[in-house]
């Protein structure tokens, strides 16, 4: 059971994931489950893995209509690759059952160094303003959005940080417009998710509820700075560097599993 701080702690938690999804659209499942179980003290890992798919899901979905407002979201793109994402994520997860994760957790977070790298190396190309999904990138989108998912049900967490790399790679539409379109994927492969929860009754719905709160404030000061640091570079740099610092994290809760 928890107090008035504990809520208080979740709101605050809701609040920088919220951020989080706004500014870069990815990260915010595997910085939720930390802030639940280290900060907010949710004592079941499980729980905490529910209640905060749950959440990201929700501020996910508040964060898409600030960027749909804002004109930055790709309809089209989206919802074909949280389609295969989808697809894929069941397939991952079936799969991470009969595999041991924590052992190739260490593996993932090499390839997510890679994949910053590559985006800071891609930074200065602020990609095509009219991008689209169409016929002939069509099956790379179909490809990416797959690969991703897996990525994502395998690991469990992770795969925000693939969609928008993966967004801009197969469409090469500029990142402000890949960090809108990606909080498409982000709301589906988090409902997804927490229905799956929800069904073992491992969600703490009032918890959730102030994480949720939180998070819309959050994601409406996330969604603002990602518009004015979309030029230049700069919010593909801090995207990098996000992903820098998980794929470090990672790198040290996995090490000792070998």
């Amino acid at each position: 059971m928890f107090d008035t701080l504990h809520y208080i702690l979740g709101a605050f938690s809701g609040a920088l994931v919220g951020f989080t999804l706004g500014l870069v659209g990815g990260g915010g499942s595997i910085l939720a489950v930390p802030l639940m179980v280290y900060l907010v003290g949710v004592s079941n890992p499980h729980v905490a893995i529910g209640t905060s798919a749950l959440a990201v899901a929700v501020n996910a979905a508040s964060g898409l209509a600030s960027h749909a407002r804002a004109g930055t979201v790709k309809w089209r793109c989206g919802l074909i690759y949280a389609g295969a994402g989808i697809l894929g994520a069941l397939g991952g997860s079936t799969a991470g059952k009969a595999i041991d994760g924590h052992k190739l957790l260490f593996l993932f977070a090499i390839v997510m160094v890679v994949v910053g790298i590559v985006m800071l190396r891609g930074r200065n190309n602020l990609g095509i303003e009219g991008a689209a999904c169409n016929r002939t990138n069509a099956p790379k989108v179909l490809g990416f959005g797959f690969g991703t998912g897996m990525f994502s049900g395998f690991f469990g967490i992770g795969g925000g940080f693939l969609i928008v790399p993966g967004l801009v790679t197969s469409t090469n539409m500029p990142i402000i417009n890949a960090v809108g379109t990606s909080l498409i994927a982000v709301t589906a492969f988090g409902l997804t998710t927490a229905a799956n929860y929800a069904l073992s009754g491992l969600i703490d719905w009032p918890l959730a509820g102030v994480f949720i709160l939180g998070g819309i404030f959050g994601g409406f000061g996330g969604t603002m700075a990602a518009k004015r640091l979309s030029g230049q570079g700069v919010l593909t740099t801090l995207f990098a560097g996000l992903i820098f610092i998980v794929a470090g994290y990672m790198l040290w809760k996995s090490a000792s599993t070998f």
